[in-house]
């Protein structure tokens, strides 16, 4: 390889993507004593929780117990700061959970702090484009920044970058959104302050503010698409947090469609904003702080691997050997090809079941985990399995597997699956194999 040598690393692990995927992956693996190099193509960590300020960490406690590992750490710490920078509450809406509210710019700050603290190298605005393979094993991958192209020699590549495109790369096999290519509907969110919650959110028991939508539509004030208004306390007092303006048919693997989605969305969020200040009691004097910087994508790939989660695994509370962390997440399907959101339940009251660790790991290639939201799974459960506090643990249980790969001197097909559930029991994760919640 006839490279500036000055532009080439040799390393263990290169984790790709730093949102709550990649964070778990990240400080699992260097936890580990693993070398391990994060890239991130953006400017900050957090993904969703970057692009969506203020975004609940959602399902994080099924059955309303903490799912550990990792998540249970993040939040606890950020319960015990003084003041807490997050609170548990009850979700405003049917067939949730309860959701961890926290200070948008604290949260982000403790993610840096613990990827500080496990020893993990982090490289920000590094856009990943090639990788360099040798029959089924990735050798290096070729990352871009300001100063040019670099090389990162890896043991192990874990993909954590919510569109997968590595993955796809390497020639693993995927699909996009449904079985008609249908994804799900990409969101900009906002933030107020000023918002009066007492007159607000007391004694309205619509968290969709329907009656004020449909006002709106009717009189051309408000997109047509804004038929419910998503409207929910921030973490702050009289904070207003709006997850509320969805573009549709968006694919959020084109730049081009997210710049056009991005640039939409902005101008509907403005409207939102004087609409509620009109219109709403208790946002009188309320007024916009924070957008996000560009949308939140929800779907693009899903990964083939050596299991596919389906919708009748989650609908039955299927509890697999290899489960690597529960999920009780309803199936949130938001405006994928059709004008219809659902929060449906994903089995009977009190059901939950476990992501399986196969669904991380491709047939072929054979140094390689995708972790997050382009996991292996049905269009169904993959409504479900998306919550932020199952990436993160999807994310500790593909760092965990990578020292157990490279300590083997195995491929990640013939990892020891049992002693990877044990050793993630080790590291405080419940409900798995023989657990139970």
């Amino acid at each position: 390889m006839k490279e500036n040598e000055k532009n080439v690393i040799s390393t263990d692990v290169v984790v790709i993507g730093g949102g709550p995927a990649g964070f778990g992956a990240a400080v699992a693996a260097a936890r580990k004593g693993l070398r391990v190099y994060l890239l991130e193509a953006t400017n900050k960590i957090g993904g969703v929780m970057a692009s969506c300020p203020a975004m609940p960490l959602g399902a994080g406690y099924p059955l309303d117990k903490s799912i550990g590992g990792i998540f249970d750490e993040y939040v606890t710490r950020l319960y015990n700061l003084i003041p807490p920078a997050a609170e548990k509450r009850k979700c405003t809406l049917d067939n949730f959970g309860p959701e961890v509210l926290y200070d948008h710019e604290i949260a982000i700050f403790n993610l840096y702090q613990m990827l500080e603290e496990a020893g993990v190298n982090l490289i920000l605005n590094a856009t990943v484009l090639e990788l360099i393979m040798e029959e089924n094993i990735i050798k290096s991958v070729v990352y871009y920044d300001r100063n040019g192209k670099h090389i990162i020699q890896s043991k192990v590549i874990i993909d954590c970058s919510g569109d997968g495109d590595i993955t796809a790369k390497a020639g693993v096999p995927f699909q996009k959104g449904d079985d008609n290519g249908n994804m799900m509907g990409v969101t900009l969110t906002f933030l107020m302050i000023n918002a009066q919650w007492d007159k607000i959110f007391e004694g309205n028991d619509d968290p969709y503010f329907m009656e004020a939508a449909t006002k709106g539509i009717k009189e051309g004030r408000l997109h047509e698409d804004l038929h419910k208004l998503y409207i929910m306390k921030g973490f702050h007092k009289d904070t207003a947090y709006f997850n509320s303006v969805t573009i549709k048919n968006v694919d959020g693997t084109d730049p081009q469609d997210i710049v056009r989605a991005t640039n939409q969305g902005r101008e509907i969020c403005h409207q939102l904003a004087q609409f509620v200040i009109e219109e709403i009691p208790g946002f009188e004097k309320a007024r916009m702080i924070y957008m996000g910087p560009t949308v939140g994508v929800r779907e693009t790939r899903k990964f083939e691997g050596l299991y596919r989660l389906t919708a009748d695994d989650i609908a039955q509370g299927k509890k697999f050997p290899d489960g690597i962390v529960c999920c009780d997440n309803p199936i949130d399907d938001v405006f994928r090809g059709s004008n219809i959101m659902t929060h449906e339940a994903i089995g009977t009251k009190g059901t939950n079941y476990t992501i399986p660790f196969r669904s991380m790991v491709p047939k072929n290639v054979e140094n390689l985990f995708f972790s997050g939201r382009i996991i292996s799974s049905d269009p169904v459960a993959f409504a479900s399995v998306r919550g932020m506090p199952q990436c993160m643990l999807m994310g500790q249980a593909c760092g965990t597997a990578a020292k157990m790969a490279i300590n083997n001197n195995v491929s990640v097909q013939n990892i020891n699956l049992d002693t990877l559930v044990q050793d993630l029991k080790s590291q405080g994760i419940n409900g798995l194999a023989g657990d139970h919640l």
